[in-house]
């Protein structure tokens, strides 16, 4: 025990004498440093210790001075600590080319750090060394920053985008042509299977990231960090959309271009979603987790703000289209668009979980709905449609108009997507999607079934241009047909059911007895036996009278309606059947019951013009015009 004070009371004259004859506490270190090399009692670690016992600081009365010893070993410290990190700072060279250079250059911020935090109590003559380490800490961090940004850029320069463990790249990585010079952005190849993670940094690479990373997050400079990194990887993000063929747009652009272009465009931007947000981002949200391992907030900022902007970009894209033009051709790509982005929703939810990034998952099913109202829309500017289609113009031979043909293929073709326009219209209109989209209740059969009634109210104001009643009747005849083979032949007829295909056959029946009516109830009535009486001269003359006024109107019903049209063969057979059940039965009965008076007279070739059989012949020829079929 004596002698154990008789060595404290030693170290602290020591500490006295380096007090007493250094000016400066560069001279008192100095002092010191040359004590240590006389006696291995009066070791550089003993002299710097900050504390000693305390009864043999009461004894040696040296206890004043402690405090000056401590902070003069902190000092020396923090002037080592400056000779290895203004040498690193001041480096032209990468200090992680070097592995030994990096560990030499953490280390060093490492005692730093510890040294920061042994002065962060307060403390006499603290504050200015506190001062010169922060200073200190700074030059770290700025350097730190450097290697960090140098790290990513120097192993994504050349855009690998290697899928972990699958040796294969969607993009075509030959950024230059033979000669060195930058060449054209290349285009990816086509991509089906997104089930898979782009490996763009090597393992060793993220490795030292996450151990500058950590160092920064512990000196309280991790949003920096965050900050560094999501710039640094913005730009490989960007340029990997660019290779995708799609280019950001203002919303001018978008609604002024011409629908082919944006067509093309559209194409483009749903392959560009699908690889953004089904590998792109997931990608860089596994990238932020290793690097920033154990420092969640700053992983979600850095994955937020790499991947903010594309994924903006294509949101805004998607929600311009939406709010744009309404007009029925543009249904289809729309249709695609509102597959895409309701297909992405459900695996956004893991990605985009945390408070910085889920506004991007908000805005992905705000632009849902916008496509969802945009479906909706569609199909009313096709009712405003065909009720603004004037009725001007009649179609030659009551034929078929150019607007049932647009309006029945345009149908048939949406209904090819119509589980997704079902619940696109369910979606806008905020309710559940049904479990069966086929019912005759659902929005889109009521849809479609309300434009199929305002189709037939425009086609029966455009039958009231012709002048001829029977030729309207042929008109709705043609068209309502056409209709109904429509509904037949494709998924039209799920939607409107059974039901409306029954009233739309009744309707045409009806069409046809008025066409009877129209054209040949005037010829039966010449042709009718009963009431014809007297001598037997005036039945004849009144029977030739009558077969003068049906010869007149057959050969007028014949020569008009050879040249109207009757598209459906099996309409035209089963029209002409009606007519000839019709008419032949009663021109055969009159001619057996009259033709012995008739020909009794003069000339009776002039009466008897045409035989049953040329009457069925003539009706055969009716309806034969030159209009084509769809």
């Amino acid at each position: 025990m004596a002698a154990e004070n008789g060595e404290e009371k030693l170290l602290a004259a020591v500490r006295h004498i380096a007090k007493t004859l250094g000016r400066t506490e560069t001279m008192a270190d100095d002092i010191l440093q040359i004590f240590s090399t006389f006696d291995g009692r009066l070791s550089r670690e003993k002299l710097s210790e900050k504390q000693l016992v305390d009864g043999s600081l009461a004894s040696s009365g040296v206890a004043d001075g402690d405090d000056r010893l401590s902070v003069s070993s902190i000092d020396r410290t923090l002037r080592s600590l400056d000779r290895q990190i203004s040498l690193f700072a001041a480096s032209k060279r990468l200090i992680w080319s070097d592995s030994a250079d990096a560990s030499a250059f953490l280390e060093a911020v490492d005692q730093l750090l510890a040294t920061i935090h042994d002065l962060d109590t307060p403390a006499p003559g603290n504050k200015p060394l506190l001062d010169r380490a922060d200073h200190l800490l700074q030059q770290c961090m700025l350097r730190l920053e450097d290697e960090f940004r140098s790290l990513i850029d120097r192993s994504d320069g050349g855009l690998p985008l290697e899928p972990a463990a699958r040796g294969w790249s969607p993009f075509d990585s030959e950024g230059k042509d033979s000669d060195g010079e930058d060449g054209p952005v290349p285009m990816a190849h086509p991509v089906t299977d997104y089930d898979l993670v782009i490996d763009a940094l090597p393992p060793g690479t993220v490795s030292d990231l996450h151990e500058i990373a950590r160092r920064m997050a512990t000196a309280g400079f991790g949003r920096e960090c965050a900050e560094v990194y999501a710039l640094a990887r913005r730009d490989f993000v960007e340029e990997s959309v660019a290779r995708l063929g799609f280019r950001p747009r203002t919303s001018e652009e978008v609604q002024g271009a011409p629908w082919g272009v944006l067509e093309d465009e559209i194409a483009r931007w749903i392959k560009a979603l699908n690889m953004v947000f089904r590998i792109l981002i997931p990608s860089e949200r596994r990238l932020c987790d290793r690097i920033f391992a154990g420092l969640p907030p700053f992983a979600d900022l850095a994955f937020a703000a790499v991947s903010r902007a594309p994924a903006i970009q294509l949101l805004s894209f998607a929600n311009v289209v939406a709010i744009g033009s309404r007009a029925p051709d543009r249904l289809f790509r729309v249709v695609d668009m509102y597959e895409a982005v309701r297909d992405l929703i459900p695996d956004l939810d893991p990605i985009f979980s945390n408070q910085y990034s889920t506004f991007l998952r908000k805005e992905a099913a705000t632009v849902s709905k916008s496509l969802a109202a945009a479906i909706r829309g569609i199909f009313v500017e096709l009712e405003n449609l065909i009720r603004r289609d004037p009725a001007c113009a009649a179609v030659p031979g009551g034929g078929l108009h150019p607007i049932t043909r647009y309006v029945m293929n345009y149908l048939r073709a949406a209904c090819s997507f119509r589980r997704t326009v079902e619940e696109a219209m369910e979606d806008d209109a905020g309710t559940p999607v049904p479990p069966d989209p086929d019912r005759p209740s659902s929005s889109m059969a009521v849809q479609i079934a309300w434009i199929m009634d305002v189709l037939q109210g425009n086609l029966e104001e455009k039958s009231k241009i012709y002048r001829e009643p029977s030729l309207s009747c042929i008109f709705l005849m043609n068209n309502g047909r056409y209709i109904i083979q429509k509904v037949r032949d494709s998924e039209l007829g799920v939607p409107l059911g059974e039901e409306w295909i029954r009233r739309q056959m009744a309707r045409v029946r009806r069409w046809g007895s008025d066409y009877q009516r129209a054209t040949w109830s005037r010829v039966i009535a010449v042709l009718r036996t009963d009431g014809a009486s007297g001598s037997g001269s005036v039945a004849a003359k009144a029977m030739r009278e009558r077969l003068r006024i049906f010869n007149a109107y057959f050969g007028e019903i014949h020569r008009a309606q050879t040249g109207w049209v009757v598209a459906d063969e099996q309409l035209r057979a089963e029209i002409r059947i009606s007519v000839s059940e019709l008419v032949l039965p009663a021109y055969r009965n009159f001619l057996g019951r009259y033709r012995n008076l008739v020909e009794a007279g003069k000339h009776p070739e002039k009466y008897v013009k045409y035989s049953v059989e040329d009457v069925d012949a003539g009706i055969g020829e009716l309806f034969v015009g030159t209009g084509k079929r769809s």
